[in-house]
């Protein structure tokens, strides 16, 4: 479930942040610097709305939160190349930070959400292998299968058929998890009987 998660949030990410330099600058013609500008201003909206997303998935719950940026993310594909086929700044700048916001929702409650899957005695391992081998899987490849679709197919259309099916992907993981806002993080500290270490009764 937790590698299902990041499949949208991973990909989605490299795919807004660094195939966009790719794409606005061989394909729509834009200049790198202009690019690079609409990626810094988005990222700082990025930055300033994470705390709100997370303070959202505290009142609301983790996989609300979650969900609202993989089905987003994934609805917002094709508009977000429409945008950027416009040419113009304001209109990339529109793609990117939209993109971004909504990229935030499914990374706000992060931590949180995967921290809250597992149980104290395994949770550092759990939440670990689940977030890093799905970078491996998901976001380490994203600019290169972006670019080869690119090369391969001459349109972006297969590019946000890729991120809508990362989004599918984490959608029904979400679906499968079980909400965890409410877990007590601290209610599980106690080890298996079988754990605990003899004591000699004096």
């Amino acid at each position: 479930i937790a590698m299902g998660a990041r499949m949208a949030e991973n990909i989605s990410y490299y795919v807004i942040t660094a195939f966009i330099l790719v794409y606005a600058t061989t394909q729509v013609g834009l200049s790198k610097q202009t690019a690079l500008n609409t990626v810094l201003i988005g990222s700082a909206v990025h930055f300033a709305v994470i705390p709100l997303w997370g303070a959202l998935s505290d009142r609301w719950g983790r996989r609300p939160v979650y969900l609202i940026g993989a089905v987003g993310v994934g609805l917002w594909m094709f508009p977000f190349f429409a945008l950027i086929d416009r040419g113009s700044f304001g209109s990339l700048l529109l793609a990117v930070t939209v993109g971004l916001v909504l990229h935030g929702a499914m990374y706000a409650p992060q931590a949180a959400f995967f921290s809250e899957m597992f149980a104290t005695r395994v949770r550092y391992s759990g939440a670990s292998i689940g977030a890093q081998f799905s970078s491996v899987a998901a976001g380490a490849p994203a600019p290169l299968i972006a670019t080869a679709l690119l090369d391969g197919y001459g349109g972006p259309t297969p590019i946000a058929l890729y991120v809508i099916a990362a989004a599918l992907l984490t959608v029904v993981a979400i679906a499968c998890a079980r909400e965890t806002r409410h877990s007590d993080l601290a209610g599980d500290d106690e080890e298996p009987a079988a754990d605990r270490p003899v004591r000699a009764e004096v």
